[in-house]
């Protein structure tokens, strides 16, 4: 099948991690979280080597036990709102706003899909001057920490016309390639975020280094048949 016409690669962006070089704020976050608790704190190898979905199972491998709902509530709110803090100081991931308007100046199609609450995405990615480029940007709804598999069902839903077999998902997390073979579209995996590299090989699907990578090798899954 060819990549032209309706079959041309349609990108799902992740947010954390991929398009927004987030690392510092995360891991800073995590450890305001964990000083709630009690939990000592952790460098950035650290949480790429231990960093999973849901984050409660997550918090379980650093805790040695599923943190208490009144735990999870009171570290939810510490890491958002150190998060929300330290973000301000955060850029975009190199190359990433040129390449978001190289693949639009295309005619290619791409959306973003985010576990950050919708609310607080939105006005996020529209301050870093990138809105525009994205057929939809989507964050999560309801309660934070679990998988983003039912979030791309409703994403896929919304991007009307637009077919998962055709769409590669573009995310530094396991849970994007989770997410992605739930709906039947592929994934590149990208090594700058949450993951470790050989994290993220296990996930079975392409891991690349670069976004540029991701967005090359994206074009010529897109297009292919299964």
């Amino acid at each position: 099948m060819g990549t032209q016409g309706k079959y041309r690669t349609h990108l799902v962006w992740d947010w954390n991690g991929t398009l927004l070089d987030d690392n510092t704020a995360v891991v800073g976050a995590t450890n305001a979280a964990f000083g709630e608790v009690g939990v000592a704190p952790i460098s950035l190898d650290q949480y790429r080597e231990m960093y999973c979905i849901p984050i409660p199972r997550f918090y379980e491998r650093l805790m040695g036990r599923l943190p208490t709902e009144a735990e999870w509530d009171l570290m939810d709110v510490a890491f958002h709102r150190h998060y929300t803090e330290e973000r301000t100081g955060c850029g975009l991931t190199a190359g990433a706003a040129e390449l978001l308007a190289q693949w639009q100046q295309a005619g290619r199609s791409q959306s973003l899909l985010s576990m950050y609450g919708h609310d607080e995405l939105v006005p996020v990615v529209r301050g870093y001057g990138i809105e525009g480029h994205f057929l939809r940007v989507d964050g999560r709804t309801g309660r934070s920490g679990g998988s983003k598999a039912q979030h791309m069902e409703r994403h896929f839903a919304a991007l009307d016309g637009i077919s998962p077999e055709h769409a590669v998902i573009i995310g530094d997390a396991v849970d994007d390639a989770v997410a992605a073979a739930h709906v039947g579209a592929r994934a590149v995996l990208y090594t700058g975020g949450s993951h470790s590299r050989a994290s993220l090989e296990e996930a079975g699907v392409p891991v690349v280094d670069t976004l540029a990578e991701a967005a090359a090798l994206a074009e010529r899954l897109g297009g292919q048949s299964r």
